[in-house]
């Protein structure tokens, strides 16, 4: 048998015996998924950098963290039905035509402005149709103000409360004097005055003042003889002043029933009476 290296080699193969082999990696198929956004849960293409739908920065994900989420999420605003709307850092406008869309009657088609800068959150309404509330307090158009965490904005009657995750963690970063602060500017503290009833006082404040049954009134009697939405009280420097709203049992102010969208002004000591329940209207001074 000759042993020339130079030789071609013949291998016999046996016809009978499968034969496995290995694809070079630089042909294989790889399969790429699109990334998951851990805060919205929204796929996004892949080689995004941010999430398309609620703008969470990929990159700048913790180092072995399995999902991708950031050490805090970010804060979100929660209705009543339990829906999240994420905020994103920077400005958020909020809307039924903006970056945050609310598909609501009440809300205008640019109604408010939520920034967040690093710990710090604020809102400012942008001169909206039906107004905005933060924590029962009406607010003044193109006026920014800060928020915290638990805190309950109106957008013309549609509540959201802010949250932001991991707060409740969060050691004495922020002084707790500013804390209270702000946790302390309930309606009372800034009520001008009062619709006083036999087992409880309601707080008015300037502006408008939505009276009714439903929880999406400033002013909430839970009464059966009232109406959703019973009446509007106005209140300013000037006067205070009621407008029935159409309501089924009526308004009546010092006996007088007033007629629907009829609007008269009031004094402290009169008694209004809303459905089958009698109010008398008392200054903050008297209190």
């Amino acid at each position: 048998m000759s042993n020339d290296v130079n030789r071609t080699q013949l291998l016999s193969l046996d016809p009978n015996r499968t034969m496995m082999g290995v694809a070079p990696s630089i042909e294989r198929t790889v399969t790429i998924k699109p990334l998951q956004c851990p805060v919205c849960k929204t796929f996004n293409p892949v080689g995004m950098m941010f999430c398309v739908e609620c703008g969470l920065i990929f990159d700048t994900a913790l180092e072995g963290d399995a999902f991708g989420a950031p050490a805090v999420q970010l804060p979100v605003l929660v209705d009543r039905d339990g829906r999240e709307y994420p905020l994103g850092p920077g400005e958020n406008i909020v809307g039924r035509a903006g970056m945050i869309s609310i598909e609501d009657g009440r809300i205008s088609r640019r109604h408010a402005k939520f920034m967040l800068d690093g710990d710090h959150a604020s809102i400012e309404d942008l001169g909206s149709t039906n107004g905005t509330k933060l924590n029962g307090v009406k607010l003044s158009p193109q006026v920014v103000s800060e928020i915290e965490h638990g805190a309950v904005i109106s957008l013309g009657g549609f509540e959201l409360t802010l949250q932001i995750p991991g707060v409740l963690n969060k050691t004495a970063t922020i002084p707790s004097t500013k804390t209270q602060a702000l946790a302390a500017t309930p309606t009372v503290t800034n009520a001008v005055a009062f619709l006083v009833g036999p087992e409880k006082k309601y707080s008015l404040v300037f502006g408008d003042n939505p009276l009714g049954r439903k929880a999406e009134n400033s002013v909430v009697i839970p009464d059966p003889y009232v109406s959703g939405k019973h009446a509007m009280i106005y209140v300013s420097e000037q006067s205070v002043e009621i407008e029935d709203l159409g309501s089924s049992n009526g308004t009546s102010v010092n006996g007088v029933k007033l007629e629907p969208h009829q609007r008269v002004t009031v004094y402290p000591g009169d008694t209004v009476r809303i459905g089958d329940l009698e109010l008398v209207l008392e200054s903050a001074q008297q209190s």
